[in-house]
């Protein structure tokens, strides 16, 4: 990293930077990879009281939809964390966002508007306390569909304690009132970040979810059109910061 890119990067930043450069991302797309998903998204889910007693609930139909991508972030080798992100049209409405909130989301895909939904996000709860940055590294998958698919809002379907984190980060806003669900035991919210701004602001506050074209290719474009699928991404974030300063 170039002298003039580390001025540009805070404290905060740079460690997030640097613990990035151990990671690696793989698109999973197999029964074992999905095994161990769900034995992370358990572990995970857990921890809040969110987990099924029958863990085959764990691996839903959601992650098989053709707009579905679920990831896995490596650590060492090691999968640590994993989120699932849908991209959403009004040609594809599959997603936990339009399941639980149809009124609201239904309208505004009528309208010609496009999302990425971001859930199921799930961290290995050990790792986490070790590495507490973990959570923003793999919420980097959803800003790089959101680049990628070039869609008008990135979506956070949150429950309220989460809420501080989503304006403060990504300036989410609100869509509707909050929700009690009984699955979940719990209000749940619908906010939603400007594309837009996130564009504008988001890579130079926190450089790390930024990202290069060919990351995201790699993350997110079809089979046929890699005609080999990755085994492991490598992130692109300091050559973006260099390629910026």
């Amino acid at each position: 990293m170039t002298a003039a890119a580390v001025d540009r990067v805070s404290g905060f930043s740079a460690g997030v930077m640097r613990l990035l450069e151990s990671i690696e991302y793989r698109r999973i797309d197999n029964a074992d990879d999905l095994e161990d998903v769900a034995r992370i998204r358990y572990k995970a889910f857990s921890m809040v009281g969110l987990a099924p007693q029958n863990g085959s609930l764990l691996i839903d139909e959601l992650d098989f939809k053709p707009n579905a991508h679920v990831m896995g972030i490596f650590f060492d080798e090691q999968l640590v964390s994993t989120i699932r992100v849908h991209h959403v049209t009004g040609a594809q409405r599959d997603s936990v966002a339009v399941a639980h909130f149809p009124d609201v989301m239904n309208p505004l895909l009528d309208a010609g508007k496009s999302f990425i939904d971001p859930v199921r996000f799930a961290a290995d709860p050990e790792i986490m306390r070790e590495y507490p940055a973990l959570p923003y590294l793999t919420l980097r998958v959803a800003t790089m569909a959101t680049v990628y698919f070039d869609v008008d809002y990135c979506l956070s379907v949150i429950k309220p304690n989460h809420r501080a984190f989503y304006k403060r980060v990504f300036q989410s806003i609100e869509l509707t009132q909050p929700r009690y669900f009984e699955r979940y035991n719990s209000n749940i919210e619908l906010h939603a970040a400007n594309a837009d701004e996130l564009k504008r602001t988001l890579f130079k506050r926190f450089p790390f979810f930024d990202s290069q074209p060919y990351e995201r290719k790699l993350m997110f474009a079809p089979r046929e059109t890699l005609g080999q699928t990755p085994l492991t991404i490598l992130p692109t974030a300091r050559y973006a910061l260099q390629r910026s300063s």
